[in-house]
């Protein structure tokens, strides 16, 4: 196999075809609703680890001004792309900024803070997730309200072995190739709860001969997202929603 990059990293494949595995995961369907209805209409969003800008455009369209924050330069450039071929109104209501999200501070808040798409999950359960739920604070006013997608502890301990020579995912592409992502290995450590996989995206042109790959580590951390709240001066604000089976959103209030 050749040699692991880390996820989103310069030259891998799972930055480059993003939306397409993101658009195929059935398991994100109604994420944007929930977080549109944490900002006012015509409110201000910030979102941390914007990605390719999937949930930002999905905010713009509805109005919101969203600004995105993302540290993966190589997600930025996909999502500025997203934004040139948007309409220009709704374009006009993002803007996208590289930063650290467990070390940010741009000196206003906004009318909800979100972190969709296990954007917490990439970083270990401890001083990274107290200092990001500080940022999220630190960027509400009083009442406002930050939104956390993380993955289900549950589900991600339990999670099927796989055949690490089958495909997981089997996607077509525009130009009649094929998106091919194996599971090559596989772990769960608790406590804390910690999964390591790598993936192997495979691309294969139209008679399926494969002419890419890029093997990349994915690895998840998770925890009670409660305490880092509190610290932070956030309360549960309900349930925590589950999404597609697989995540649950946590939404928390300030004050």
């Amino acid at each position: 196999m050749a040699k692991v990059r880390p996820y989103y990293a310069e030259g891998g494949l799972s930055a480059a075809f993003y939306d397409v595995v993101t658009a195929a995961d059935p398991t994100l369907a109604g994420d944007i609703e929930t977080y549109a209805a944490l900002a006012p209409p015509g409110g201000s969003v910030l979102e941390l680890g914007v990605g390719s800008g999937r949930v930002a455009q999905g905010l713009a369209e509805r109005g919101l001004s969203v600004t995105g924050v993302d540290i993966a330069p190589a997600m930025l450039v996909k999502a500025q792309a997203r934004c040139a071929a948007m309409a220009p109104d709704a374009a006009a209501r993002i803007e996208l900024r590289r930063g650290d999200m467990t070390a940010l501070d741009l000196k206003r808040t906004f009318d909800a803070v979100i972190c969709p798409f296990y954007a917490l999950a990439h970083t270990p359960a401890g001083a990274a997730w107290k200092n990001t739920f500080a940022v999220a604070a630190r960027h509400l006013p009083p009442g406002g309200k930050a939104a956390f997608h993380l993955p289900n502890l549950d589900r991600m301990r339990n999670l099927p072995l796989v055949r690490p020579d089958l495909p997981v995912m089997d996607q077509a592409l525009p130009d009649g190739g094929r998106l091919l992502l194996f599971v090559k290995e596989r772990s769960f450590r608790e406590p804390p709860g910690r999964l390591d996989q790598v993936i192997e995206y495979a691309v294969a042109d139209a008679n399926r001969r494969i002419v890419q790959r890029s093997p990349e580590r994915l690895t998840f951390w998770m925890a009670d997202p409660e305490p880092f709240a509190a610290t932070a001066g956030l309360s549960l604000d309900g349930p925590p929603k589950t999404l597609g089976g697989a995540g649950d959103i946590w939404v928390f209030k300030k004050g």
